[in-house]
């Protein structure tokens, strides 16, 4: 395991993967490549002349309808909570993700293909400093009976909890810490999930066209459709701390804090994120200086699974 994540890290080499647009069902491929000191976690439409990039940030957050949606100067990457967590827990401060279209690959609806990825490529130390957003006092953020609250911590902790009215759902609870170096076995294998019902009428209108069973997990009025059953018992609720890690990511950087969460989505994630950078007091930037120990053992595959991506070196 690493000792400490003070300085900041690239990829040691280029990878990629390619699937399909959870929404538009068109086929796009996604290519990671290292980057220089500060550099940060930029997006690249390589499909448009222009090439236009767009940095992963909560200000360039355009829309937060089933998934998180980066955009400027009307161009978009939607879909980008899934690879924004794995990036996040893995350590990678600096690498530019190029696409060829307007959404991340939906792979198998989870984190784990993009662990794998970014576990092919390794990561190289650079020279400069590792900054953290710290949360420096309390703040809570409702909207109906949902919320998100956030308390220092000398860690990122997450303790998630959610309600549906299905009775393979109901409500679960999740807490997890990333000093416990677990992401890759704990949270990223969880899959997105939704209701037949609620996929029906998504795709009548013209949404969820790539959404299947294959990457995505589906309820009827009373079971489970896919045949393989759930990865984890809990895993509806691992899968929205996912998206929480994936939204929080956008930060710009570390976070460490404490956040309890509760029937949340990804407009609360944005609106919390927003004011606990933008009201003053409540969060600091400072150097990084906790131990964060290496996301998992180095050759193993989360779950053990196998995922298309092929690597070169730089």
């Amino acid at each position: 395991m690493n000792r400490k994540f003070l300085k900041q890290n690239t990829l040691k080499r280029e990878v990629w993967c390619g699937g399909v647009g959870l929404h538009s069902g068109a086929g796009v491929s996604l290519r990671m490549l290292p980057a220089p000191p500060d550099f940060g976690i930029r997006f690249k439409r390589v499909d448009l002349g222009h090439r236009p990039e767009i940095p992963a940030h909560y200000e360039q957050v355009v829309d937060t309808f089933l998934a998180t949606t980066l955009g400027r100067d009307g161009v978009v990457v939607s879909t980008v909570e899934h690879l924004m967590a794995a990036l996040f827990c893995c350590g990678v401060d600096n690498v530019l993700i190029e696409v060829d279209g307007p959404e991340v690959p939906i792979l198998d609806g989870s984190a784990a293909p993009f662990v794998e990825v970014i576990r092919k490529a390794g990561l190289r130390e650079q020279g400069a400093v590792r900054q953290c957003l710290v949360v420096e006092k309390p703040l809570e953020v409702r909207e109906g009976d949902a919320y998100i609250k956030a308390r220092p911590s000398r860690d990122f902790r997450v303790h998630y909890a959610i309600d549906f009215p299905h009775p393979l759902v109901g409500r679960q609870e999740y807490a997890w810490s990333l000093g416990a170096g677990t992401f890759a076995v704990e949270i990223a294998g969880a899959r997105t999930f939704g209701f037949l019902k609620d996929v029906q009428k998504l795709q009548s209108i013209g949404l969820a066209q790539g959404g299947s069973l294959a990457n995505a997990i589906v309820f009827d009025d009373r079971g489970l459709l896919n045949k393989d059953g759930l990865r984890y018992s809990d895993e509806c609720v691992r899968h929205k701390l996912l998206d929480f890690v994936g939204d929080l990511a956008l930060a710009g950087g570390s976070v460490r804090g404490s956040f309890e969460v509760r029937k949340a989505g990804h407009a609360l994630h944005n609106a919390f994120l927003r004011k606990l950078t933008e009201s003053p007091g409540y969060c600091a930037i400072a150097p990084t200086t906790v131990q964060v120990p290496f996301f998992h053992a180095p050759g193993m595959s989360p779950l053990g699974m196998k995922y298309s991506s092929v690597g070169k070196p730089v």
